[in-house]
């Protein structure tokens, strides 16, 4: 799912581009910067998930392994 979370702020931040580049009413603009605010949350809730599960598929089956990262 992070990679989906990526590309919807990655897509608010080229549109508060756009939009401020073509000189839209700043409540559009506004509605962007929002947008990309209100998404972090939920990419660092999703990478948190994913680590998570992770490890519970590894309790729960046996031949799944994870690599650890450092």
């Amino acid at each position: 799912m992070v990679p989906f979370a990526l590309a919807g702020l990655a897509a608010f931040v080229i549109a508060a581009v756009v939009l401020r580049l073509a000189g839209a009413p700043d409540e559009w603009f506004e509605i962007a910067v929002a947008g990309f605010v209100v998404g972090i949350p939920g990419l660092i809730t999703m990478i948190v998930h994913d680590r998570n599960r992770k490890r519970r598929r590894a309790l729960t089956h046996p031949e799944f392994r994870v690599e650890e990262s450092s």
